[in-house]
């Protein structure tokens, strides 16, 4: 389960075409991230994070995009839920295998 977002999606997709714009330009690029995080009452640091992401999600930026990055999660998710169930299927087996022994041994 996520944790809630702490600002809206509408607020963070327009912070973050807002401070793109204004790094485009080399006059309004110093700052930028600052201003804009002034203006809409976000930490530079978080939209400094969501611009650097954007960036890699567009393919501008090398990195582990937003979608390969939930599915990496998944697929580990789904490995520790195999490998769970093989340690119980592991444990069934012995379990049964030596009921099994002392069957015959009787």
């Amino acid at each position: 389960m996520a944790a809630p977002r702490k600002y809206p999606e509408e607020l963070r997709e327009r912070a973050i075409r807002m401070a793109v714009d204004l790094r485009r330009d080399p006059a309004t690029r110093p700052g930028a991230l600052r201003r804009v995080g002034e203006q809409l009452g976000i930490n530079p640091e978080t939209l400094r994070t969501w611009v650097g992401q954007a960036e890699v999600d567009e393919g501008h930026r090398p990195g582990v995009t937003t979608a390969e990055a939930q599915r990496i999660n998944e697929l580990e998710r789904e490995v520790r839920e195999l490998r769970r169930a093989n340690e119980i299927l592991r444990t069934a087996s012995a379990f049964f295998a030596a009921a099994e022994l002392d069957r015959k041994l009787k």
